[in-house]
């Protein structure tokens, strides 16, 4: 029988042709050793062996994370990640199995993308997740000031003045990540004169009520304009992922090896076509520990290159990932 540590080593390396296969033997493990999604496999009738492609398989709505605890197997979380909601609203709830496998898997993700983290200085403008318990996003980002070695990678909570004069000095050949919520750059954008020319600018985790929602393209020429920067890099995450997508401008995703973005129709929950819009549905081999199969409630749009776009909200529900703005 197949392992967590089994199938944590069967993710690096993965590739186009191994990802399907692995995806395949995940889903069969998790019908049968994870509770909530046997269940919910179960309510619809599915069975497990006569489902022979990603494509078929059943994804478990993203909001059972609310009312249960999503687990494969019988151990202790060393973690429970919770995602952020307004007073009264019942929140998503992700028991990890193993803190550094997060953290570690994440390194490996934005190093694939970036490069080697002790070759930058990581500055964190987050206050919204600073001020709660339990965010994923923290714990990543804190993790990257940690490895980065750097002096001066640190939080900055809604400290902008010393943030402003941090970004002023770091010219030493490091690349530098402003890391920043949506509505923490635009305050930073607007209150300060600064030629970020020289910096990574990465926005994740929308307005969260403190600001009315704007379209991206909006946001990202507010941007870029008072910043002096050519484009403005996303990370797309959320509670319910251990692994994370990154863009390097234009709103357009990419998936790191761990993951795929499938969509499915609007209206028919239960559509198996391929489409290029469509509900984000998406295949996180990260969660190995929990369930690896999550339908989300963001719509999304699929080019030819497998990247992705998210184009806002499924429903009127709160937001609650990452880069979510209405378009």
């Amino acid at each position: 029988m197949q392992t967590f540590e089994s199938f944590e080593g069967d993710l690096y390396p993965v590739n186009e042709e191994s990802f399907g296969k692995i995806a395949l033997n995940l889903f069969r493990y998790q019908a049968t050793n994870c509770q909530v999604y046997h269940n919910y496999l179960t309510y619809l009738g599915v069975n497990p062996e006569e489902i022979s492609s990603p494509s078929e398989i059943p994804f478990l709505p993203i909001t059972l994370f609310r009312s249960s605890m999503v687990a494969t197997g019988d151990w202790q979380p060393e973690v429970i990640f919770t995602s952020s909601g307004t007073s009264g609203q019942e929140v998503s709830r992700h028991a990890v199995r193993s803190n550094s496998f997060y953290l570690e898997h994440a390194t490996k993700i934005f190093e694939g993308v970036y490069g080697p983290l002790d070759e930058f200085h990581v500055l964190c403008l987050l206050p919204s997740y600073l001020e709660r318990t339990g965010s994923s996003l923290v714990a990543m980002a804190n993790h990257f000031i940690q490895r980065s070695k750097s002096p001066s990678s640190d939080f900055y909570l809604n400290d902008l003045d010393r943030l402003a004069s941090q970004l002023e000095k770091l010219k030493d050949g490091r690349k530098v990540l402003l890391l920043g919520v949506t509505f923490a750059l635009l305050d930073l954008a607007e209150n300060f004169d600064l030629d970020l020319s020289h910096c990574i600018v990465m926005e994740t985790g929308g307005m969260k009520g403190r600001r009315k929602e704007i379209i991206r393209e909006e946001l990202h020429e507010i941007l870029c304009k008072n910043f002096h920067v050519e484009r403005i890099h996303s990370e797309y995450g959320m509670t319910e992922l251990l692994s994370q997508a990154y863009s390097k401008g234009d709103g357009l995703f990419q998936c790191p090896t761990s993951m795929r973005v499938l969509l499915r129709e609007v209206n028919d929950p239960f559509s198996l076509e391929n489409r290029t819009a469509g509900v984000i549905k998406v295949i996180d081999l990260g969660n190995i520990h929990s369930c690896a199969f999550i339908e989300t409630q963001d719509l999304g749009k699929l080019h030819q290159n497998g990247h992705f776009e998210v184009l806002g909200r499924a429903d009127n529900s709160d937001v609650r990932g990452c880069n979510l703005m209405v378009q």
